[in-house]
């Protein structure tokens, strides 16, 4: 009978759009409940004023807890471990870097890290995934695979050509490109269950132990099969050339990236990842009709082998680019777009909500808590500026006669007071940014130390512009219909 539910179109559709219509409602609350209900809508911005709250406290305590697990880990030579283990020996990396129309210079950067790593074994196979579309891709192919063939077991080089059923961006590609890697394993008479993949953006420079530490991971996981690994993917490479406004956001994800990293149980991997060729060949690869690749593919192989499928924490860190375009024009459109990008994962929520119906194998509060973190995410996206920021003003507005009541009188002030304290947490932010950049030799210039900290009075703004209105934006596109179109990021 359940299953039966989702072949309904009108169904599916629902599924798709509840977490928009739910984020709509929720902003516009304060306009069309207080006439009728004003009490009710000041307990749900309270409430909301508290969980913010709760979450800031949980982003410092476990941003804390990551940033001294990595210096812990960063002592342990991972790279001698391996070494006495027969299982290292016999696992092979594949790193695939997809691309489209990324500078030279920006690849050969990656490719560098990447040969300056501490992996003792010559088992690391690059993967260059271009698109056939990209008119310098074999021109920038030739040059690649001369300058750093010398540097791996092999280098090998895909182009991805769009089919109909694609939507271009990285996961067609990537399932191109690993499709071929596949193929290759079993020409060479590999064990697919020995293949690392390592999913490597174009502009992420991998930790020197980063190969090492998985493959340690790897080989001593009994669930193996079954996990993907995860480094969180830092913004630093280029602060210090960034608008501020850049420059906070940069802040702002790394230290939530940190402090995502070590909630193992919500933990999903993003950008910059491994895992085994046998999970991807069991699961088809990435889908190829989708943008956000990243937790798609978790909850890929999460609605195939249920609670089996995990992220494993890796403490080490992939230092990344921020947005930077040259100009500020061309940086803010850039920056807006990407975080639409993002946000076009709640797309994945429709998927999610009919596999529920669609897999009775897995366990049913084991996929309602998977849910229930992906709709919690998306939508806290584009509500929390208005509900934290606008919400508490509009319902004396609207009802004047709720003005002077008690609650309707306290209501601005004890949203203010709720913010205040979360706003202190930024402080700590600032010390663990000032000490993750100082590890990535970005250190901050004893000029740039004041505006360092009056910059976040316009965390507000900037939080409305280039994360709340593109997470609106792109809800709102799912709820029209109207898809958006994957826009490689410009990165110079």
């Amino acid at each position: 009978m359940a299953q039966s539910l989702v072949k309904f179109p009108l169904i599916l559709r629902l599924f798709e759009i509840l977490v928009p219509l739910v984020a709509w409602a929720m902003i516009t609350m304060p306009i069309w409940l207080s006439p009728f209900h004003p009490a009710m809508v000041a307990y749900f911005i309270i409430a909301f004023d508290l969980y913010f709250l709760y979450k800031a406290l949980q982003t410092s305590y476990y941003a804390t807890y990551s940033y001294k697990k990595i210096l812990e880990y960063s002592h342990i030579a991972f790279c001698k471990k391996i070494e006495e283990n027969h299982m290292a020996k016999e696992t092979h990396h594949f790193i695939i870097i997809p691309n489209y129309k990324e500078p030279l210079y920006k690849l050969k950067e990656t490719i560098t890290s990447l040969s300056q790593s501490d992996y003792p074994y010559k088992k690391v196979h690059l993967v260059l995934a271009f698109e056939k579309r990209e008119e310098e891709a074999e021109e920038k192919s030739k040059i690649l695979k001369n300058e750093f063939a010398h540097q791996f077991a092999d280098i090998i080089i895909t182009f991805h050509p769009l089919l109909p059923n694609e939507v271009p961006g990285k996961a067609s590609n990537q399932t191109f490109a690993c499709k071929i890697v596949y193929t290759y394993v079993q020409e060479h008479k590999l064990d697919e269950k020995n293949i690392l993949i390592t999913i490597c953006d174009a502009d992420s420079h991998i930790a020197s132990n980063y190969l090492s530490y998985v493959s340690f991971e790897f080989t001593k996981d009994p669930s193996r099969l079954y996990h993907f690994y995860w480094a969180p993917v830092l913004l630093y490479n280029n602060f210090w050339k960034l608008p501020f406004f850049v420059r906070i956001q940069a802040t702002l994800s790394s230290i939530l990236r940190l402090a995502f990293l070590s909630q193992k149980d919500n933990l999903i991997q993003t950008s910059t990842y491994s895992t085994n060729l046998w999970l991807l060949k069991q699961i088809n690869f990435w889908d190829v009709d989708i943008i956000p690749e990243d937790w798609h593919v978790f909850y890929q192989a999460f609605f195939t082998f249920g609670e089996k499928i995990k992220t494993v924490p890796i403490y080490t860190i992939i230092n990344g680019d921020a947005v930077y375009s040259g100009t500020l024009l061309n940086t803010s459109k850039n920056r807006y777009e990407q975080e639409k990008r993002w946000a076009w994962g709640v797309s994945d929520i429709g998927y999610t909500l009919k596999k529920f119906f669609t897999t009775p194998h897995i366990n049913p509060v084991a996929k309602l808590k998977r849910i229930s973190f992906l709709i919690e995410a998306h939508l806290l996206w584009p509500t929390s500026f208005f509900v934290l920021t606008i919400s508490a003003s509009i319902p004396p507005l609207v009802n004047p006669v709720f003005k002077k009541t008690v609650l309707g009188f306290l209501l601005p002030q004890l949203s203010g007071l709720i913010l205040t304290v979360s706003s202190l947490m930024l402080i700590l932010y600032t010390y663990l940014d000032h000490k993750l950049r100082s590890r990535l030799n970005q250190k901050t210039k004893i000029s740039a130390l004041p505006f360092m900290f009056i910059q976040w009075f316009l965390l507000p703004i900037i939080s409305f512009f280039f994360s709340s209105l593109p997470a609106l934006e792109a809800h709102t596109r799912l709820l029209l219909g109207k898809k958006i179109k994957y826009k490689v990021t410009e990165k110079v």
